[in-house]
């Protein structure tokens, strides 16, 4: 990629959804959700960012197929907007990577899975919105290609504990992650 990724880690951390305006229906449960874990993502990415793990936003384009994720950014932030506070927490450094995806999936019509083998990226951290959709979807497309699975539990959220819970269930028991809190989650190299 002539340098463009110059990063390389085994592990990459995925920030989903987390530019967000919580601005559509459930949108404020699960902003009230929201709120509780982006400090626990802020952290989480802070200690990414020193052990040089790659930070991947991928975001919604919600619908604005001419806009940019800059543009993203600055909308989510835009006085008024619900999210702006949780955006403002967890806004991306310079040096991270972006991907806009069109559905729920971080792999579906993105370029995703070519980012990470030039990462050569083996294990995958999911954090961000909303568990038991497109946290889910990105980590049944991810077990598909045989990538590993670190689940922080205490940085995704759902609109509702159940369907939290219900996520969290699914991905231990069918899609073999490892699930536990983000303090417990390693970034070293293995």
């Amino acid at each position: 990629m002539h340098g463009s990724a110059p990063d390389t880690h085994d592990t990459c951390l995925l920030l989903i959804d987390v530019i967000n305006d919580f601005e559509f229906p459930r949108g404020e449960q699960l902003f009230a959700h929201a709120r509780r874990i982006g400090p626990k993502i802020a952290a989480l990415k802070k200690r990414a960012r020193a052990a040089q793990v790659p930070c991947v936003y991928v975001n919604d384009n919600f619908g604005q197929w001419r806009s940019d994720f800059k543009a993203i950014v600055k909308w989510c932030r835009r006085t008024g907007a619900r999210g702006r506070s949780f955006v403002d927490l967890l806004r991306p450094d310079k040096d991270d990577y972006f991907i806009l995806k069109p559905k729920h999936s971080a792999f579906y019509q993105t370029p995703l899975e070519l980012l990470l083998k030039h990462f050569r990226t083996e294990r995958l951290i999911l954090t961000g919105v909303s568990s038991n959709s497109c946290i889910l979807c990105t980590a049944n497309d991810a077990y598909m290609r045989d990538l590993q699975l670190a689940i922080p539990d205490d940085c995704i959220a759902a609109c509702s504990h159940e369907e939290h819970c219900y996520a969290l269930d699914h991905m231990r028991d069918m899609l073999k992650a490892a699930i536990a809190p983000s303090k417990k989650i390693t970034l070293t190299r293995r």
